[in-house]
């Protein structure tokens, strides 16, 4: 079956009832701009009003991530024209209307430069250093950006009008440089208030609704808020308003989760949902729209669960999907209540589905979470069970990443399966069933069985059912023990029936040197050192290879370079194998020592 078709067939597949009208009504409104749009006739028709409505708005607070020097503005500055329409219609000057080749580029590559976030963070950044900028200079490089991008790519015509999230993104953006450039004529003004209109128009006969929900549907809501609040003395801005807060009152517990941590199994993601939050509720409670203060607790709630992940350099593992996109732009932040506590050496998110052991030098995480948000889990990678670990700032087990959406399925289908996570892969097959780059089917189920504490150290236990679709059915059981506050021994065990293919990985960061010290591993990055053994079997390298891939890191999106894979399969009845592996974070254990930490886990895993 042909990829679209499949597509179209899966979502019809897992659409409700009310669903199908909806869609219906979204086609329909494509095709009759289409046709409208080949006789140059405009739609929609835009209300007439003074830019004075938006100077009667208040601005939400926006901070700069870190200081810059005149010079790194003044590089900002030059740069600015090279996110111009110029560069958009040289990439898309042969993508057709209708959609885009997979074979000739990635559309994320197009769309986010058009977002033109570039341009609210020149300004950001110039309103908080304006003692070492030319804010006249800044504004006007802004509005050239802006503005010359709009007269390239007129509503509702081609690539950048294909997706509502990309269209509500913008909104805002329009918003700010109508606060804040000065230099804005009559004209130029009314241009962006058109845009305004025709943006929030467009994502309102759009949304992403029902089986589509997602971040894509929290960031059409901001949009549909700015629009509105624009457009607020028409009958139109009051409903997108009263849209848009109706959604993110809906979203907040369904993309949410009760411990903070996000539906979609994506960090990069839930950073980008818990911004988009943030920025409503400033905008919302500024301008007096509603009363949506009892975002706060959820909210923070997620800023406690992201805050758990970080390590000594303030890095997190690349867990689930990512388009390194920005709610807001790129190092700009919204009004944030950040709660952090990282004195606590272990933490469970039990509905996430995540525990975190950390001390002053260590952050090693243990996923037993759910694929993703049904019903087609886009955005989470089929990684149960599996681990990652750093040490004082240096990544050393790693997630993969994410590498690219659009134009490389080999490559999308190993980033996102399990092959390229740190657990064990059965019979080459995913933990569930890849049915095209973003739809998975057959989800599987994870479940932390066991969490105790004792003395000095911690035992885990926990299992998914992702292998038991099979025609010889498999249950992945993984048992962890954390002890002396800095080593951990992993055993893998299965149950089931029938003779299968057993593939344990462990996947290095690229900056990470691999040697052979007797029968223990060493991994050095940043002069930080772990000690890695397989004791009942012999774990190889691969780095780079094609057939099949194995062995890559990406570290944003669109880029990937060759790492080291450490490695083994066997093959056997699922009752019967077993991998076991000690790592240590200071130096290794003697045989004697470790064969008595192997047994005390033996036990505890009996007792469970």
């Amino acid at each position: 079956m042909a990829i679209v078709p499949h597509f179209y067939f899966l979502r019809l597949r897992n659409a409700t009832l009310s669903e199908l009208p909806h869609r219906l009504q979204q086609n329909l409104t494509r095709a009759y701009l289409n046709f409208l749009n080949a006789f140059g006739r405009q739609i929609p028709p835009v209300p007439v009003i003074d830019a004075q409505v938006v100077a009667e708005l208040d601005m939400p607070d926006l901070y700069p991530e870190k200081a810059l020097s005149v010079s790194d503005i003044g590089t900002i500055v030059e740069l600015m024209p090279v996110v111009d329409g110029g560069r958009n219609r040289k990439q898309t000057k042969n993508i057709p209307d209708a959609g885009i080749s997979p074979k000739s580029l990635d559309i994320r590559l197009v769309w986010e430069p058009a977002r033109l976030q570039h341009s609210v963070a020149l300004l950001v950044y110039a309103q908080h250093h304006l003692d070492i900028v030319n804010w006249e200079k800044v504004g006007q490089s802004a509005k050239i950006v802006i503005l010359s991008w709009l007269r390239a790519n007129p509503f509702p015509r081609g690539v950048h009008y294909q997706s509502a999230m990309e269209c509500a993104l913008r909104i805002p953006v329009f918003f700010m440089a109508l606060k804040q450039i000065d230099s804005l004529t009559t004209d130029e003004s009314a241009m962006l208030l058109e845009a305004i209109y025709q943006h929030g128009w467009l994502v309102s006969k759009q949304l992403s609704l029902y089986s589509s929900l997602g971040n894509h549907t929290i960031a059409e809501a901001i949009g549909l808020i700015f629009a509105g609040a624009v457009y607020r003395s028409t009958r139109q801005g009051k409903v997108w308003i009263s849209t848009g807060i109706k959604l993110l009152n809906n979203e907040m517990a369904h993309q949410i989760l009760e411990d903070g941590g996000p539906a979609e199994q994506s960090l990069n993601y839930h950073r980008f949902v818990l911004d988009l939050y943030w920025l409503a509720m400033d905008f919302i409670q500024k301008n007096n729209f509603g009363n949506v203060y009892h975002w706060q607790q959820k909210l923070t709630a997620g800023e406690f669960f992201l805050s758990a992940f970080k390590d000594q350099n303030q890095l997190s593992p690349a867990i689930g999907d990512s388009d390194d996109g920005f709610a807001v732009a790129p190092g700009i932040t919204p009004h944030r209540v950040v709660k952090t506590d990282n004195s606590k050496n272990h933490i469970t998110f039990a509905d996430s589905g995540y525990t975190i052991i950390r001390n002053d030098k260590l952050v090693f995480t243990f996923d037993h979470g759910p694929l993703g948000m049904a019903p087609f889990y886009n955005h989470g990678h089929a990684d149960a069970l599996s681990i990652t670990l750093s040490k004082n700032g240096y990544p050393l087990l790693i997630d993969p990443g994410t590498y690219r959406y659009n134009g490389v399925p080999q490559w999308r289908r190993y980033f996102k399966g399990t092959r390229a996570h740190n657990t064990v892969t059965i019979d080459d097959q995913d933990q569930a069933v890849q049915e095209t780059s973003f739809i998975w089917s057959k989800p599987y189920r994870s479940k932390l069985a066991a969490s105790e504490a004792e003395k000095n150290q911690r035992f885990f236990s926990a299992f998914h059912d992702g292998y038991t679709r099979l025609d010889h059915p498999v249950y992945h059981h993984r048992s962890i023990l954390y002890f002396d506050q800095a080593n951990f021994l992993i055993q893998d065990r299965f149950s089931g029936t029938g003779k299968h293919n057993f593939q344990l990985n462990y996947h290095l960061h690229p900056d990470t040197t691999v040697e052979k010290a007797g029968k223990w591993w060493v991994l050095e990055n940043g002069g930080e050192y772990i000690y890695l053994i397989l004791l009942n079997g012999y774990l190889v390298p691969v780095k780079g290879a094609y057939q099949p891939i194995m062995g890559w890191f990406s570290s944003r999106y669109g880029e990937k370079e060759p790492t080291t894979v450490l490695t083994l399969t066997q093959r056997g009845f699922a009752n019967n194998i077993s991998f076991a592996t000690a790592i240590f974070t200071q130096s290794p254990f003697n045989h004697n020592q470790l064969k008595n930490k192997a047994e005390q886990l033996e036990k505890k895993i009996k007792n469970s």
